[in-house]
């Protein structure tokens, strides 16, 4: 068969036939009396071969190792072709990510457009001093859309780059909760948390309810952080929902100095509602005294001792029911905040009873918790078994005193 039939019969053009042949691919198996290349059955065969190649995407160098090599395997083969149709269409995945960001820019000349792309492709540099500066340049004056934002937020690792970004986010617009909102999803924790640290940068109800969400988040750290955000906020209701977790962060040790601030802050808040009926003043019981004889100062014995703290009786806190069912201790739902707050405070020092250095936390924790329940709890640990923590109250109480 001549050139010409072969080329279309098999719908590969002369011109390619012959660079096969110089490139020593298909090579015709014979010629005419006048010259001309003959190809032969086993020849188009070959030709086939190559085509379908070069439909997977292999070079023609690959392909004259795959057809003459006889140790190239196809799984290998495969495999790299597999490789590298994931990269392509990664690359055409990111073109198109970025084309879609230029367009909800709105960029109205090139100049704004190609200030948008600069800044795009900064955000994802391997320099954190190039995310830095593409930060705040969003923020104050390229438009970059707030999808782009969200993204480098939640991937950012370095803190003062994550700062910048949540700076810019927070100008991003009303969309940003929303988009954040995917992010509390994510299987990685940190990125999870990252997401509640964005979310607590933002003013609004919806910024606030994304943050209630995360309260339920497998992730001690990302509910702890969750919680700081609400208790800072001072939003109604937070009280029962945040300071169970505020205290377990204390406890464990874990940002317990700003866990104990926004304790501090909650327990000094104004209660829209005023004081529970019949609870003015004071709503926790005391917590159970030794038998005196004779009229003797609040906190005090008989025998001039203080006792030490016990918990205040009551419901059992929700982390020790066997069915986890929600509770409060005695006195920490009514009456004014300080007293609520200091009711959960008590509760948990005696969870905490063989625990020393958390104790001694909790202690401090009282420390801008006002109203009588606490002053009650810190006159007690003035006598505590711990001296530490003793002294702690001690320290504190004299504080109190001079206020």
């Amino acid at each position: 068969m001549l050139i010409g039939e072969v080329a279309r019969r098999s719908g590969v053009s002369a011109r390619m036939l012959r660079h096969y042949e110089s490139l020593g691919l298909v090579r015709p198996s014979g010629r005419t009396g006048s010259g001309y290349r003959e190809y032969g059955d086993e020849d188009i065969r070959r030709i086939l071969h190559v085509e379908s190649l070069r439909s997977l995407g292999l070079s023609l160098r690959e392909i004259g190792r795959a057809l003459d090599d006889p140790a190239f395997t196809p799984a290998g083969l495969v495999d790299e072709l597999v490789r590298r149709t994931r990269e392509r269409i990664a690359a055409e995945t990111e073109l198109l990510t970025r084309l879609s960001r230029l367009q909800a820019a709105g960029p109205a000349r090139w100049e704004e457009a190609l200030r948008v792309v600069a800044l795009l492709q900064a955000l994802g540099s391997k320099s954190t001093g190039a995310r830095q500066r593409a930060a705040l340049a969003a923020a104050e004056a390229v438009p970059v859309p707030a999808e782009a934002l969200v993204e480098a937020v939640l991937d950012e690792p370095e803190p003062n780059v994550a700062g910048a970004l949540r700076w810019a986010l927070a100008r991003s617009g009303d969309d940003v909760p929303a988009l954040l909102a995917k992010g509390l999803a994510s299987p990685v924790a940190a990125v999870r948390e990252r997401a509640v640290r964005a979310l607590a940068e933002l003013p609004g109800p919806e910024a606030g309810a994304r943050l209630r969400d995360a309260l339920a988040d497998p992730d001690a750290a990302v509910r702890g952080r969750a919680a700081l955000a609400l208790g800072a906020r001072g939003a109604a209701g937070a009280v029962p929902v945040v300071v169970p977790i505020l205290l377990d962060m204390i406890v464990a040790g874990r940002n317990d100095t700003d866990a104990a601030d926004v304790l501090g802050a909650l327990a000094r808040q104004e209660d829209p509602a005023g004081p529970a009926p019949g609870t003015e003043g004071t709503t926790a019981p005391a917590p159970a005294r030794e038998t005196q004889t004779g009229p003797a100062p609040e906190g005090e014995r008989a025998d001039g001792a203080v006792p030490a703290c016990e918990a205040p009786t009551g419901p059992v806190p929700a982390r020790n029911r066997p069915d986890g069912s929600a509770s409060a201790p005695e006195g920490a739902d009514g009456g004014v905040p300080g007293d609520r707050v200091a009711a959960w405070i008590v509760a948990r020092l005696a969870d905490a009873a063989a625990d020393a250095p958390a104790r001694g936390r909790l202690t401090q924790a009282l420390a801008d918790v006002p109203g009588p329940l606490a002053s009650r709890a810190l006159r007690e640990l003035t006598r505590d078994e711990d001296r530490a923590v003793a002294l702690t109250a001690t320290y504190l109480l004299t504080l109190r005193a001079a206020r």
